[in-house]
C-alpha cells in the first residue's frame, strides 16, 4: 500500500465515481479501477460496497478514508518542509504574537544577528494558529506564540509561563485596594479581550482561566488588539487581563494591578518544525538560553 494507492482512493471516495475521479486524477478509468481492485486484494476487504449507485464505502472503507486522509496531509506537510529545510541559505523568518515584542524576543534577535550576522531575520506578525501552518508551508521558520496547540509535525518548546496581571482605568475603585486583585474582583465590570480575529487567540486563554475558576465575566468586549483594548481601558470602557510585560505601557492613563490567582499565566512558547536539524535553529535556540540564564528565569532546556 503506498501513497498513490491511497490518494486513488481517497479520491474515488470522494467523488463516489470512478470515472469523475479519474478526471480530477488526470488518467483513464480502467487504470484507476486497477489500482482500487489491487488495493482491496492487498487489504483483504472490499472497500466498497459492490452493486451500489452512487459508491458506498463499507465499514472498512470508512475507516482506511479517515485514516488516509490524514495520511495524505502529513506526507504533503513532510513535502513541503524538507524542500523548506533545503533552502534555508540566509534568511530566518520569525512568526510572532504582537504581546511578544514586549518581553525578551527583541533582545533575543539581537543578540542572534550579532551571533550569525551572515542570516538576515525577517519578521511576520501572526497569531499562534496560523505559526503552526506558516511553519508547515515554510512561510517562517520558528514562531513565538502563547497557545499550546498540539500538531504531529510541530515542535513546542515552552520557554516561560509569564505572569497576567489586571490593566485599570486609574480612576477604578478598585486602585484603592491594598495588595493584589483576584478575578472574582473583576467578574462585574467590562472585560477587554484581543484579539477580535484569528481566533483561537490570547482573547480565548483569558476567558478560559476566568471558567477554570467557575467565573464568567457579566461583559465581555472584543477589540482587534492589544493597544486599542488599552485605549478602551484609559477611556474607562472596561478592564482587561494582560501580560506582566506590558507594564511601561500607559502609565499616565492605565495602572496595572497584580493578580493572586496561580491560574492567572500565559506561556511562552517556541515552536519549530519537528525535527528540523538546521543550524539556524540551533543558534537561535542557545540564544534564548543565554538570555533567559541572564535574567535568572527559571525553564525547561530542550536541544533541537
Amino acid at each position: 500500500m503506498d501513497l498513490r494507492h491511497l490518494r486513488y482512493f481517497v479520491t474515488v471516495a470522494e467523488e463516489k465515481n470512478f470515472t469523475r475521479a479519474a478526471e480530477k486524477l488526470f488518467i483513464a478509468q480502467p487504470p484507476l479501477s486497477r489500482q482500487v481492485r489491487q488495493l482491496e486484494e492487498e487489504l483483504g476487504v472490499n472497500l466498497f460496497v459492490p452493486g451500489a449507485r452512487p459508491l458506498e464505502l463499507t465499514e472498512a472503507g470508512t475507516f482506511l478514508y479517515a485514516h488516509a486522509t490524514q495520511l495524505l496531509i502529513k506526507a504533503s506537510d513532510v513535502k513541503t518542509m524538507t524542500r523548506r529545510i533545503g533552502c534555508i541559505h540566509g534568511t530566518l523568518n520569525i512568526g510572532y504574537v504582537a504581546s511578544t515584542l514586549y518581553g525578551f524576543l527583541p533582545e533575543i534577535i539581537r543578540k542572534f544577528k550579532k551571533e550569525a550576522p551572515e542570516l538576515s531575520v525577517v519578521w511576520h506578525e501572526m497569531g499562534s494558529v496560523q505559526q503552526l501552518e506558516a511553519l508547515k508551508t515554510g512561510k517562517i521558520d520558528v514562531g513565538f506564540g502563547r497557545l499550546r496547540i498540539e500538531d504531529a509535525a510541530i515542535r513546542r518548546i515552552l520557554l516561560r509561563e509569564e505572569k497576567l496581571m489586571a490593566a485599570l482605568p486609574v480612576e477604578h475603585s478598585l486602585t484603592q485596594k491594598q495588595g493584589q486583585l483576584s478575578l472574582l474582583d473583576l467578574v462585574e465590570d467590562t472585560l477587554i479581550v484581543y484579539p477580535r480575529d484569528r481566533r483561537p487567540s490570547f482573547a480565548d486563554q483569558v476567558l478560559s482561566i476566568f471558567a477554570d475558576y467557575g467565573l464568567k465575566p457579566a461583559n465581555v468586549m472584543e477589540v482587534r488588539e492589544l493597544q486599542i483594548a488599552l485605549g478602551m481601558v484609559a477611556a474607562g470602557e472596561g478592564v482587561s487581563i494582560v501580560p506582566t510585560s506590558l507594564y511601561g505601557l500607559r502609565r499616565n492613563d492605565v495602572q496595572y494591578m497584580a493578580l493572586s490567582d496561580v491560574q492567572a499565566v500565559s506561556p511562552i512558547i517556541m515552536s519549530v518544525r519537528n525535527m528540523d536539524p538546521s543550524d539556524s535553529l540551533r543558534a537561535i535556540l542557545d540564544v534564548v538560553y543565554q538570555v533567559y540564564d541572564s535574567k535568572s528565569i527559571s525553564y525547561t532546556r530542550e536541544s533541537l
